[in-house]
């Protein structure tokens, strides 16, 4: 069944109006019509099974049938990267980030970023739709452009990916299920002052595989490896 989201509806909701957006959707594109049954997630982990009452382009209204609940994982996947400076490739990486399991994505502001700013609004767009493609009833967390410094002293103790030489080990060997995100630098890399200052707060230095990967690339490499540790 195919799936809708609407962050609104509640475990209490009997019927219910859904968004414009996903009304339109639902009634000009799919032409669906009265009596038709459809799933409807919220991201907080509810999947609903509903018929439509009412097949209003703008205010499409459903009929909650019954929900299921699933239980949130027992851990956190948050990666911490600095946005390209084209915005496809980033987008890329938060569809595919989303589609493997990632639970939090916070994009950052590094020395060497090559975009400084970052319009959300769009990033939210191919969160959800993504969840819905891979039937994920969590939604991640996307957080706004936070400046380095300030990420590592309010997030201490995580894994920073970086190309200096030095010490390193896998991500497997060093994450924890929770309050353990993954450093992800841009193109240029992190400087030698921001490395250290994650070292400070307690980062760990950590390898990417035996090549140098572009930064959309080291992300999803992240993720994969940190969802094999998490869920073995």
């Amino acid at each position: 069944m195919r799936l809708f989201f609407d962050e609104h509806i509640t475990s209490d909701s009997d019927f219910f109006t859904l968004s414009e957006e996903e009304s339109k959707h639902i009634c000009k594109v799919l032409r669906m019509q009265v009596g038709e049954h459809l799933a409807l997630v919220n991201g907080k982990g509810f999947l609903f099974e509903t018929e439509i009452v009412q097949a209003h382009p703008k205010k499409c209204q459903v009929k909650v049938h019954g929900f299921i609940q699933e239980d949130k994982k027992p851990y956190d996947l948050h990666i911490a990267i600095a946005p390209t400076k084209l915005n496809d490739r980033m987008e890329w990486f938060v569809e595919k980030a989303t589609e493997i399991g990632v639970t939090e994505i916070t994009f950052l502001h590094t020395q060497k970023s090559e975009r400084k700013e970052i319009k959300l609004e769009r990033f939210e767009k191919i969160l959800i739709s993504a969840m819905k493609q891979s039937k994920r009833l969590f939604l991640p967390k996307l957080n706004a452009l936070t400046k380095f410094d300030k990420f590592v002293a309010d997030n201490p103790g995580g894994l920073i990916a970086h190309c200096e030489d030095g010490e390193k080990s896998t991500i497997s060997m060093h994450l924890k299920a929770s309050s353990c995100p993954i450093l992800i630098g841009p193109e240029g890399d992190f400087t030698p002052g921001e490395v250290a200052l994650a070292f400070k707060q307690h980062y760990k230095a950590v390898e990417l595989g035996q090549t140098r990967l572009r930064t959309e690339t080291a992300g999803v490499y992240a993720v994969v490896e940190g969802i094999l540790k998490l869920t073995r």
